[in-house]
């Protein structure tokens, strides 16, 4: 049968008009044609319509996905962030604050150069104790009591133990004046009630629950990078004596260094890095020593990305700490400190005021991310050396000699306040002791991490031990030019 031709109107874009057949008839924008040509052009629009669909729906797709996996890969790299960054915060705490303040007002820019050097030394010894930890599943007490006599070991839980006390002291009489600056109450009413609230804590809440809280208190650490830009510096000089190691000076020169060296590389974070893996584990239900023992390639890696973000984020807040007391106290020629109060003081003029409350604040909020790993450590140490119940996830009735030791030296912080100890001072001369004593200890590390049997077939790499000897070899030297020079 014959297909009839009938005359149908339909729309065409005002675009397309000029291209139609010359012989159809067009009036206000409307062409006609016959019903096949209609059918046809109606058939192919609503496969276009339906592709177009389509390829909406599958842009739209890939786009939830990207950002899905953005938003996975942003997840993943924080979920990662733990004991690695918790131990580098609580490196950077008020006796931290307090030392790389004194460099800063008594030699200028002249140290900002450490810490471009100490980050991967830091970096290759608490990834050290990090896979000590891991891999032997006990902490570093425990690791170094199969290599050595107990009574050695004993020796140096005592001397941690000294040396965290007075900085547990010393951190509390730094954020209690710095409390007693914002609210002029006065500085002994903080120091118990910050020092008994830090205790009951530690010991209400479980490893978990403090590691989440630590993880945020880290970001209180920021406010010593503000204060620098606040300060406006003269960038070409800083870089040059960023990337241009200038010696020491001088017996304050020294001084200086082995303080800065034994700051930043402390023995009470070489204790706490180890035994936060140990209790890392134990979160995840491996409450046997068996179960804990070895580690895979990929916790390796994980460890590795978060001890080197911990401790990239450590030694840039201590350039920035140095940097800020160079531009405002050494340039106005204030080197000698007393206190963490006449620093921040001497801010306020130099700096304005909101450098001046950034610097305050930050004391505050870093002492309670590093009171409770001072005591903690010192507490890890003397459980590991007597074969103790141990662990911030234990309950108080079960685990009561750990726990004794971390009040202990809480309850003895507490007192030097009212001792009427300079605690700048004593902070400054704990982290000498720190830098005399941490090349001994690097020197059990080092032994054993390199045993293989100990480490269930898995000891450090020739790399990282090379560079742990070296920076052992540096704070030996620097100790030695210090009582020398």
């Amino acid at each position: 049968m014959r297909q009839q031709n009938f005359q149908f109107v339909f729309p065409v874009p005002e675009h397309q008009q000029a291209g139609a057949d010359s012989t159809s008839r067009r009036f206000r924008g409307f062409v006609a044609a016959s019903e096949v040509h209609c059918h046809t052009f109606i058939h192919y629009k609503n496969l276009n319509l339906a592709w177009r669909q389509k390829q909406v729906e599958k842009d739209c797709a890939m786009s939830k996905q990207a950002a899905s996996s953005k938003r996975n890969l942003v997840r993943r790299f924080f979920s990662l962030l733990g004991p690695g960054l918790i131990t580098g915060a609580a490196d950077d705490d008020p006796s931290g604050i307090a030392t790389y303040s004194i460099a800063g007002a008594q030699m200028g820019t002249a140290m900002l150069w450490t810490a471009f050097i100490t980050w991967p030394f830091m970096a290759c010894v608490q990834f050290m104790c990090a896979r000590i930890g891991m891999v032997t599943g006990m902490g570093l007490g425990d690791a170094l009591r199969r290599k050595g006599p107990r009574w050695l070991l004993f020796g140096g839980a005592l001397g941690l133990l000294a040396a965290n006390t007075i900085n547990v002291g010393s951190d509390l009489s730094g954020m209690a004046d710095a409390a007693e600056m914002l609210s002029g109450i006065n500085s002994h009413i903080y120091v118990v009630i910050f020092g008994i609230g830090i205790a009951c804590a530690t010991i209400r809440f479980r490893y978990h629950q403090i590691a989440m809280i630590m993880k945020w208190l880290a970001a209180v650490l920021f406010a010593y990078v503000i204060t620098a830009f606040i300060a406006g510096p003269d960038w070409g000089r800083v870089l040059r004596d960023t990337f241009i190691p200038s010696l020491p000076k001088g017996h304050a020169g020294w001084e200086n260094l082995v303080a800065i060296l034994g700051t930043t590389i402390s023995p009470y974070l070489f204790f706490w890095q180890a035994s936060e893996e140990v209790e890392e584990e134990k979160a995840m239900g491996r409450r046997l020593l068996r179960q804990r023992q070895g580690a895979t390639k990929w916790e390796i890696i994980d460890r590795k990305i978060d001890v080197g973000v911990g401790t990239f984020f450590s030694n840039f807040v201590m350039y920035f700490i140095i940097l800020t007391t160079a531009l405002t106290l050494h340039k106005k020629g204030i080197s000698n400190i007393e206190t963490s109060k006449q620093v921040a003081e001497a801010l306020r003029p130099l700096a304005g005021t909101f450098a001046y409350l950034l610097y305050t604040v930050g004391i505050i909020g870093v002492g309670f991310l590093a009171i409770p790993t001072l005591a903690g450590s010192a507490a890890y140490a003397f459980a590991e050396t007597f074969s103790w119940k141990e662990g911030l996830d234990e309950p108080f009735r079960g685990a009561i000699p750990f726990y004794a030791v971390l009040i202990f030296s809480i309850l003895v912080g507490i007192a030097m306040d009212f001792l009427q100890i300079n605690p700048i001072k004593a902070l400054f001369w704990t982290a000498i002791i720190n830098g005399v004593l941490a090349p001994f200890l690097l020197v059990g590390v080092l032994i054993a991490a390199s045993d293989r049997k100990l480490m269930q077939g898995q000891p450090s790499s020739w790399l990282s031990r090379i560079a742990v000897a070296i920076i052992t070899m540096v704070m030996f030297g620097a100790a030695a030019a210090m009582f020398i020079l």
